[in-house]
């Protein structure tokens, strides 16, 4: 995929690009023949698994991963055996390697909505389970409509006509005088295209979070356990607490990470999500001037300065955006860099600071020199392959897949109400969200953008109460300033489920996964081993702080799991 099209989606493709600018976005097709017994795993195939209405795990991939599809109601509410009213979920287990003290299965979800459980599985579940404790199964699931489970939410019936749409984005909606018009009727031909494209599986009547809460009820059920333990992330967190108002007597564990506020998701208010999000940016300036000159490359004599610095080139880049000639770059076409896509690097550095602000900071003095070549080095996917050669796989065929860029309008419109706005009432909420937050406010914007010209309606929207006395306490993990899940959200969260605690982590990003911190990965693991929750007020200070150089601290196999998840490319909650 080219750079053009990661910096260029106004939707969804900005999201993978805020959790994994240098990550391929892997598609594997699953069409081919069964294999037979006895062979090796080499090109082992979802399809090799005939589904079931009973969990029937299947050695997959390699032999350290079992699999099975699970074949359930597309409409819980009025379950139909006839196969255009199934779903069939893809599920896979990492098995516990410490089976003297066994305390069963763990189930996670990595975000989104739209993000993978089978692939974050195979890319971190191990280190989840060092966490978490060895004697515990890690179990995850592609969401219905996404990846391997099908039907699959699928707008376009081909990547090719995805990403020659995405070539078309106009950018971010205060780009220019007059974008938010195009970007308003984009959103429109979007929802509409995809409604229309969708309406023969009638899957996008039953994907709102109450439909998954139901199937991970399901899953859990087939599991032989009674309760859930369970760990969410960004929107997993909306599914984890979703279950729990639902289901509060079948909680045995719940660790709720980077938490989006649930009545603001539902009830499509979006306002609190951004609090601290300038908190984050200010964090930019104030860990670069304590860097100093030499470690950061956007240094100035104060944090003020800094900031001067980089709205000077924001204001620059806005009339003179960057060219960067043909012969410069691989694909032998010249490329800008455009205020938009400026703007859409800021959002994404805030996501994960240890993680990006030294190289951000080098692409800012570039871009500042006039060269461009260091911002699409650093953006630049893995995945060259080209648009005209890019191959369709159809929506009832499973695949392997990071995440599903269809899918996160899809559940997210179907968790709340209809978007009716105006153009005009868009553009007030826009500049309701700039003055929330100067940084991103306006790429967020896309978060409500997402749903306009939506029509189809779930027939199941779980509306609240977002509360319940759970069989256990919640732990809720929040980090002192997320810049699209804030502290304030897990304490909104918290209030309705008594005895919940709230963990914080002294850090800056998105889910505590963006910061190491031995600290907190003891505390979860005393929660999944003993119920152990820490005292209200808690706070963890993190391993290493932005512009530090980010070496593994080998002390323990907490910390170096705790590493080894901050530095995936893959990450969580690449939405919400």
């Amino acid at each position: 995929m080219s750079a053009t099209t990661l910096l260029t989606i106004g939707l969804f493709f900005i999201l993978p690009l805020l959790y994994r600018l240098n990550g391929t976005s892997i598609i594997i097709n699953q069409t081919s023949t069964p294999k037979t017994a006895g062979e090796d795993f080499t090109g082992w195939e979802w399809n090799y698994i005939e589904p079931s209405r009973t969990l029937r795990w299947h050695r997959c991939y390699n032999a350290t991963y079992d699999c099975a599809r699970l074949d359930v109601p597309m409409d819980w509410l009025d379950p139909s055996d006839d196969p255009s009213g199934r779903v069939v979920l893809a599920i896979i287990r990492l098995r516990a390697t410490e089976p003297d003290n066994y305390r069963g299965s763990i189930i996670f979800n990595p975000g989104g909505p739209g993000g993978s459980g089978v692939y974050a599985l195979m890319d971190r579940g191990a280190l989840l389970q060092t966490i978490a404790g060895k004697n515990h199964d890690i179990i995850s699931f592609d969401p219905r409509g996404i990846g391997a489970s099908i039907p699959r939410v699928d707008c376009w019936g081909s990547a090719e006509k995805s990403r020659l749409w995405a070539l078309q984005d106009v950018g971010v909606v205060n780009a220019h005088p007059g974008v938010i018009y195009d970007a308003f009727a984009r959103a429109t031909a979007f929802s509409q295209t995809c409604e229309n494209n969708m309406i023969g599986s009638g899957l996008l009547s039953h994907i709102s979070t109450a439909s998954h809460a139901r199937d991970l009820l399901e899953i859990m059920h087939q599991t032989g356990q009674d309760k859930l333990k369970y760990w969410g992330f960004s929107y997993g967190t909306i599914l984890g607490g979703v279950f729990a108002a639902m289901y509060p007597d079948k909680v045995e564990r719940l660790v709720s990470d980077g938490n989006v506020d649930y009545i603001e998701w539902h009830w499509h208010s979006y306002i609190n999500f951004l609090r601290d999000t300038d908190k984050v940016m200010k964090a930019f300036y104030d860990f670069c001037y304590a860097a100093g000159p030499s470690t950061c490359d956007f240094y100035a004599p104060s944090p003020a300065a800094i900031e001067k610095r980089l709205t000077n080139l924001l204001a620059r880049i806005r009339e003179h955006p960057v060219i960067v000639p043909a012969s410069e770059m691989s694909s032998d076409m010249p490329q800008l860099v455009t205020w938009s896509n400026l703007k859409r690097l800021v959002s994404a550095a805030l996501y994960r600071p240890i993680f990006m602000f030294k190289d951000f900071a080098k692409v800012l003095k570039s871009l500042e020199d006039g060269d461009g070549k260091p911002f699409y080095r650093l953006v630049m996917s893995d995945d060259s392959t080209s648009i005209c050669s890019t191959e369709a796989i159809q929506p009832n065929v499973p695949r392997l897949e990071e995440g599903n860029a269809d899918a996160f309008p899809a559940i997210l419109c179907a968790d709340s109400p209809p978007v009716n706005d105006t153009v005009e009432e868009f553009a007030d909420f826009v500049e309701e969200l700039t003055q929330i937050s100067s940084a991103a406010g306006d790429v967020n914007a896309l978060f409500r953008m997402a749903c306009v010209g939506r029509t189809v309606r779930p027939k199941w929207r779980y509306t609240g109460p977002f509360e319940g006395n759970t069989s256990h306490p919640i732990l809720y993990v929040a980090n002192i300033a997320d810049n699209v899940s804030p502290l304030i959200s897990a304490r909104n969260n918290s209030q309705g489920f008594p005895g919940s605690v709230i963990l914080v982590q002294n850090s800056y990003g998105h889910t505590s996964l963006s910061a190491a911190s031995s600290c907190t990965a003891g505390y979860i693991r005393s929660y999944f081993q003993n119920g152990t929750l820490p005292e209200p007020g808690t706070i963890c200070e993190p391993d290493y702080t932005p512009f530090e150089d980010v070496h593994p601290r080998a002390e323990n196999e907490l910390a170096m799991a705790s590493w080894n998840l901050m530095n995936r490319k893959g990450g969580f909650g690449s939405g919400f």
